[in-house]
């Protein structure tokens, strides 16, 4: 399982966050709206709950660039425009704009498995893997979840082909290393990629959730 992290903020501030990033104003709501949702949500899990915007509120493109590392700005990869047409898979979301994501695992101990063997087995665990934006969320919550050599995947969220199969990328977060068409001015920064479905990496989990809820 994931190394201890420090506990998440609490959604006060994680609504305090997201409002200062300017996240309420992408998803059509009001800043006493995102309040009002953190204030009346309550956990029962030990207060441990990420708050998130529904993806068809906030999408990755949008939340990408929120992120930040030694300052630097986060970005998508740019064979990857078709980003945020990735959707959710094998996952079904709370209805509304906001929703909570419990008891939140990086997935390390499945680093060098490939999505294909992963989503089986956390599935077998009664847990669900992470969508795109559900990463991108926890890592502007918490900046240290993303760990060189620790990064993880999001495979939650594919992108299904106009003749109905899935296309082979799975989407992840990590750190660039300046290299190829990142440039090296994004060297150290948070990188929205992907990552064949059948593909392992020993530097990737697989970022997974207990469950979510609107309330």
């Amino acid at each position: 399982m994931t190394d201890a992290l420090a506990p998440l903020p609490t959604l006060a501030a994680q609504a305090e966050k997201l409002i200062e990033l300017g996240v309420h104003e992408l998803a059509g709501l009001t800043a006493d709206e995102l309040r009002a949702f953190a204030a009346n949500a309550g956990t029962d899990d030990g207060g441990e709950a990420l708050l998130a915007v529904h993806p068809d509120r906030a999408p990755a493109s949008a939340l990408a660039p929120l992120l930040r590392r030694d300052d630097k700005p986060g970005f998508v990869v740019v064979d990857m425009p078709d980003v945020d047409d990735f959707a959710p898979y094998t996952v079904e979301l709370p209805d509304g704009p906001l929703y909570l994501v419990t008891g939140l695992d990086r997935g390390d101990h499945m680093a060098n498995w490939s999505p294909e063997e992963a989503l089986p087995a956390i599935e077998k665990d009664g847990r669900s893997p992470l969508t795109l934006a559900e990463g991108i969320h926890w890592v502007l919550q918490q900046p240290e979840a993303l760990e060189r050599n620790r990064c993880f995947m999001t495979i939650g969220s594919r992108l299904r082909k106009p003749n109905g199969a899935y296309d082979a990328r799975t989407p992840a977060i990590w750190i660039s290393n300046g290299t190829g068409r990142d440039g090296r001015e994004r060297r150290d920064a948070p990188k929205v990629g992907w990552c064949w479905w059948g593909n392992r990496h020993t530097w990737l989990g697989f970022g997974s959730t207990a469950g979510r809820r609107s309330r």
